[in-house]
């Protein structure tokens, strides 16, 4: 198991009581027995039962499966891992498992569609490695912004509309029509991905990215700038330049915005007392970590805990 495997996440059913408790009572209408496999609803019909935001959408969070966000009209704006992103109509916003994303803001005349589910229903015909490099938004280190024109739209929003119908037979749905109109959707997709990875020349910037990615996977064993250029091959000194470079930001600053989103996490996703969770982050010392997290968002982390 990695270490990515070990951090603390929502499932699909943690997801409904905690992300959605206000539509418990319209459950009927949003969750099916499908729901901790796939799940599909319309972003406005949420809207109107839950004013946006609640306190757990400006939350950062954690879930076990894969997520995209397709807005056909309003703006949205969106993280994935240390990188907030805003986007509009025509855009779909892709996370994946296990990446931590905080929903920072959404217009009030939004519409679209919200889609989870387990790579497990793709899977059956495909590995996931192949899958991941057939599909590259779905992809932990990619772009999460897949902007398509108005005629893929009117071939788009179709295959959406017959995945929101299957899922809503529930016990007559069939996960093989699930997994069809998923691959469709993505293949429809494929024509409009910029691969940022691959076609970025600029050595800092791969450094950089490399260095997000070592963080992502090694924040809870590793927490020194020496450690990341150590596992990187190049000097301390060269990676605090190319992170400077790249994004205006020094390495030491990405390390403690890494750190403060793990600590965020810990502090509403687990019953860790604040001690365990400061020795999970590398703080030896409760009160060491207090000051960090005070001097990083302003509150005490008992503070940050009790928020509703």
């Amino acid at each position: 198991m990695s270490k990515i495997d070990k951090i603390p996440t929502f499932n699909p059913y943690e997801l409904k009581l905690n992300l959605y408790q206000d539509i418990i009572d319209h459950s009927s209408t949003f969750f099916t027995n499908t729901h901790h496999l796939f799940h599909i609803n319309r972003i406005e019909d949420y809207m109107k039962i839950v004013h946006f935001p609640k306190p757990s959408d400006l939350l950062p969070h954690r879930l076990t499966v894969f997520s995209l966000f397709f807005l056909t009209k309003g703006s949205s704006r969106r993280s994935k891992g240390l990188d907030s992103f805003d986007f509009d109509e025509n855009t779909f916003f892709f996370v994946p498992a296990h990446q931590i994303t905080t929903h920072e803001f959404i217009s009030k005349d939004v519409a679209g569609f919200y889609c989870h589910f387990n790579l497990e229903i793709l899977t059956t015909h495909i590995n996931e490695k192949d899958l991941i490099n057939e599909f590259s938004f779905l992809d932990f280190n990619t772009s999460p912004l897949v902007s398509i024109n108005e005629e893929a739209k009117t071939h788009i929003t179709p295959l959406l509309e017959r995945l929101l119908a299957e899922y809503k037979a529930g016990e007559n749905g069939r996960n093989d029509i699930l997994r069809i109109y998923l691959l469709a959707l993505f293949t429809e997709l494929k024509p409009f991905v910029e691969n940022k990875v691959v076609s970025s020349s600029n050595s800092a910037s791969q450094i950089t990215l490399q260095y997000k990615k070592a963080l992502s996977q090694n924040i809870y064993s590793k927490n020194k700038i020496t450690d990341y250029a150590e596992l990187l091959y190049i000097s301390p000194n060269h990676l605090n330049k190319c992170v400077k470079k790249t994004i205006g930001k020094s390495a030491h600053d990405l390390l403690n915005e890494m750190l403060l989103l793990e600590a965020k996490v810990l502090l509403k996703q687990t019953n860790l007392n604040i001690t365990e969770i400061a020795h999970k982050i590398g703080k030896n010392e409760t009160s060491d970590f207090a000051r960090f997290f005070k001097t990083q968002t302003g509150m005490r982390p008992s503070e940050y805990r009790e928020l509703s």
